[in-house]
């Protein structure tokens, strides 16, 4: 028995019904249609002479018992035996449109269960139950590496509670681990006691004073990274190997920038942690940004970037916040000043 499908012929698809055959319609001419008010008058006639257009259409029928006598039809009859047909084939067109959507649905599956099996999909997590139970799948997964970038300052005792034992336990079993915050962390006691922990137990940590989003890579095959709308609510998660290595590659150029975070805990806020936080908030405020929105994007209080941008305008002379970012583009005071400076004038004009 072939397996080949019925319709298929020769290797190309059978096209037999691919066009519904439709007939000419003829055309009721004057002559027809006065014999046809004519016949109805007398209930018949006969049929020499008759136009053809009237069998043609149905308005005249052949009797049985009579075959050289013609009988009137109403002509909804005629339309209706005329429109069979056609209704026929539509109908069996129409069959066909299902059936080639019902098929296609039970191919879309496969391809797509093979999309994602393949290692090659992005897929948008929306709702945050969604979003935590593919991160713990993946990280409970993830056997040689854990990349981590945790934007936004120190993180709340409750998410370290949760993240401590999983992270020593990935630690117990190999599993490399390098995590990169921001700057402020360094005065945040409950992420400096976490981070005492998981530096004990074998990972890397450290800090930058630059902005980043925040980024999760288990063992280079699978990413999360923020979604398109809400950040909370929506989340990213990458297979496909060339965005995994784009990402990593940004992760590693951070990474490379940033400072080790290895003292004991009274000693991990160093001297220069209030210039390059300073650093941060000025270049952030010479962008444009807002009090609110360079406080979101670095950790840290309004009131403490209030505090910041005063001081340095103090030192500065600046009477506004245009001629303060003015100011600091002027005196290349981001690039190459050391801000103690500033931090020293600010407490001499007090």
């Amino acid at each position: 028995m072939s397996g080949q499908c019925k319709n298929v012929k020769g290797g190309q698809m059978c096209t037999e019904h691919d066009q519904v055959e439709v007939a000419k319609l003829p055309e009721l001419c004057e002559d027809g249609l006065k014999l046809y008010r004519d016949v109805l008058a007398a209930g018949g006639t006969a049929a020499d002479g008759v136009p053809d257009c009237l069998v043609d259409l149905g308005l005249l029928r052949f009797l049985p018992d009579h075959p050289g006598f013609l009988t009137p039809v109403p002509p909804d009859l005629a339309a209706a035996a005329l429109s069979r047909p056609i209704k026929q084939a539509i109908t069996e067109h129409q069959d066909t449109l299902v059936a080639i959507r019902t098929t296609m649905a039970r191919a879309e599956v496969v391809y797509a269960e093979a999309q994602q099996g393949g290692g090659t999909s992005v897929r948008v997590l929306s709702g945050e139950s969604v979003i935590a139970a593919a991160l713990e799948e993946a990280v409970q997964a993830c056997r040689e590496e854990l990349l981590t970038a945790q934007p936004n300052g120190g993180r709340s005792p409750e998410l370290l509670a949760e993240a401590l034992p999983r992270d020593l336990a990935l630690a117990a079993r190999g599993v490399k681990q390098r995590t990169l915050y921001q700057h402020t962390v360094r005065a945040h006691g409950p992420t400096l006691s976490y981070i005492e922990r998981v530096v004990a137990a074998g990972a890397e940590v450290r800090t930058i004073d630059e902005v980043f989003e925040r980024l999760i890579v288990c063992d280079r095959r699978t990413a999360f990274m923020p979604g398109p709308h809400d950040r909370r609510q929506s989340a990213l998660l990458i297979r496909h190997p060339s965005i995994i290595e784009y990402l990593v590659k940004g992760f590693e150029q951070a990474w490379s920038r940033a400072a080790a975070v290895g003292e004991a805990p009274s000693r991990l806020r160093p001297p220069p942690l209030t210039n390059e936080t300073r650093r941060a908030v000025l270049r952030l405020m010479v962008e444009g940004y807002t009090d609110d929105a360079i406080a979101a994007r670095l950790g840290i209080s309004r009131r403490t970037v209030g505090t910041h941008v005063q001081k340095t305008s103090e030192v500065l002379g600046s009477r506004s916040r245009a001629q303060l970012a003015y100011l600091i583009a002027q005196t290349d005071l981001l690039d190459h000043s050391d801000l103690g400076a500033v931090e020293e004038g600010s407490e001499e004009t007090a």
